[in-house]
């Protein structure tokens, strides 16, 4: 059975390995700097929130990171899902679903109008999971690097 609860300072280390994981998988390099800042906004309530999943022995086997922010199209803030990592090891047992439901619950106690979050147009295995706990939007997602 997956349990998850909010993140906290003593999670980590089992948190940094799920991060580094994440990291990974989306092929991202960040400075330690910035993973050190990420952790301690995360514990420390500063505009951005997370969570640890845990499986029935009590290994940390995923993550999520979610906030909220005001939106012009309605008077109720919008939840942004901006990280959702699952060990490979556990896929397919429900800890993605799991994670999505817990950010939807706690955006629902806040009032939020609907959570969204982005995934690469490749990632097959989350989107079959997306496809079933959300919408597909049929937005065309830009950016542009504000450091250049």
């Amino acid at each position: 059975m997956t349990t998850i609860a909010a993140l906290t300072a003593a999670d980590r280390d089992e948190w940094l390995r799920l991060w580094d994981g994440y990291l990974t998988f989306y092929e991202q390099v960040l400075p330690a700097a910035v993973t050190e800042d990420v952790f301690e906004r995360l514990t420390a309530g500063a505009g951005i929130h997370g969570a640890i999943a845990r499986d029935e022995h009590g290994h940390a086997v995923g993550l999520v990171h979610w906030l909220f922010h005001p939106s012009t199209w309605t008077r109720s803030a919008y939840c942004y899902l901006e990280d959702l990592y699952v060990a490979p090891d556990s896929r397919g047992g429900g800890v993605g679903r799991a994670l999505i439901a817990h950010v939807r619950e706690r955006a629902h106690v806040a009032g939020a109008a609907k959570v969204y979050w982005l995934t690469e147009e490749t990632n097959i295995t989350a989107r079959t999971l997306y496809d079933q706990v959300a919408d597909l939007t049929g937005f065309v997602h830009y950016e542009t690097d504000m450091s250049e």
